[in-house]
């Protein structure tokens, strides 16, 4: 079976941001604490013209950058970025595939909250494992779910960290580099309601009524539940999916070189390094960048390539979580393939 490699990467990050003392400022919350346990120094906060899907765009235009693949080249375009984009009701990836030129490709949207990237990877490669008319694919999508946060919530203290940006994947089979191996992920319905919109769908349609609620707004409808079941459960799935995946691909966890994981606050990234036996430099903390959501394993594999932490023959492994629930983690076997990657994954 030909290899799936990873092309290139691409990001967008937004020019405005929000300080640790501006956070603190809205919150309530000390700057100290911010910065120590929320784990945020500053985080990229959209501009007028940083809508979702234009985001994605533009972090698509940087991985062309970088590569011989050009914009017809690709088969197909996956839009990873979120539902809340510049219109509802609307096709992301279509738009993504007129602007950018992919003018042989065909195009859809999937959603799995911030475990999206994750989800669509598994899904692009095995796509172009089952059909051999797609050989190259365009992940790529923006992510601005911050504007639903009002920081006066304190259900939502644990998505204050949610930012804004862009992110770019392109994805090809016989690709001798930057293998992706497999995947794992896990979701678990119990926590499907926990975290809503609570106004502006069927059950409670937009209205005055609503926004002068302030219903427009993310919320958590069972706060006190929700903790006890995600500290139950939330860190042993992560560690599940990674186990499973590294295991899966042909290794084991004392392989892995860098773990490109989602924000969270600094003890849980902390955690889940030291059961796996890594530490701080096995990974990029992101308390310069925040959450932007599914974007956020992108991010890190650019930063990990440009301050050295990702190298040739380097196991590294995507982690990510969502709302909903779910968790995530892809193995990418970095660098140029050779004899002992054949018979890994």
């Amino acid at each position: 079976m030909s290899h799936i490699g990873i092309v290139s990467i691409g990001t967008y990050i937004p020019e405005h941001y929000l300080s640790s003392q501006e956070l603190a400022d809205k919150t309530g919350i000390p700057a100290e604490i911010v910065e120590t346990k929320l784990g945020i120094k500053k985080k990229p906060i959209p501009g007028p013209d940083d809508h979702t899907a234009e985001m994605g765009i533009r972090a698509a235009r940087s991985a062309f950058s970088t590569c011989d693949v050009r914009p017809e080249d690709i088969d197909l375009v996956i839009y990873i970025g979120e539902e809340y984009k510049e219109y509802p009701l609307w096709t992301a990836a279509i738009k993504t595939q007129q602007a950018l030129g992919c003018e042989n490709a065909w195009a859809f949207d999937v959603a799995l909250r911030c475990g999206t990237t994750i989800m669509a990877m598994k899904l692009a490669k095995d796509l172009m494992t089952a059909d051999p008319r797609i050989q190259t694919v365009l992940l790529a999508g923006g992510y601005r779910n911050v504007d639903f946060i009002h920081y006066d919530n304190p259900r939502t203290r644990f998505m204050y960290n949610l930012a804004a940006g862009g992110g770019a994947m392109i994805l090809q089979k016989g690709y001798g580099k930057n293998r992706v191996l497999e995947s794992t992920l896990i979701t678990d319905g119990s926590f499907s309601e926990d975290v809503v919109v609570p106004g502006g769908g069927t059950k409670k349609p937009m209205s005055k009524k609503i926004l002068d609620q302030g219903l427009y707004q993310l919320d958590v409808l069972d706060p006190a539940g929700m903790k006890k079941r995600l500290e139950e459960k939330s860190m042993q799935n992560f560690l599940t999916c990674i186990r499973d995946a590294v295991s899966r691909s042909g290794y084991t966890e004392q392989d892995i070189d860098y773990v490109a994981m989602l924000h969270m606050k600094r003890s849980a990234h902390a955690y889940v390094l030291k059961e796996l036996g890594l530490t701080e430099d096995h990974s990029i903390y992101l308390e310069n960048y925040g959450h932007i959501g599914q974007i956020d394993q992108i991010l890190s594999l650019e930063l990990a390539l440009k301050e050295g932490k990702l190298n040739d023959g380097d196991l590294a492994v995507l982690v990510s979580a969502g709302i909903g629930y779910a968790w995530g983690a892809t193995v990418v076997k970095w660098g140029e393939q050779n004899e002992e990657a054949e018979n890994n994954g």
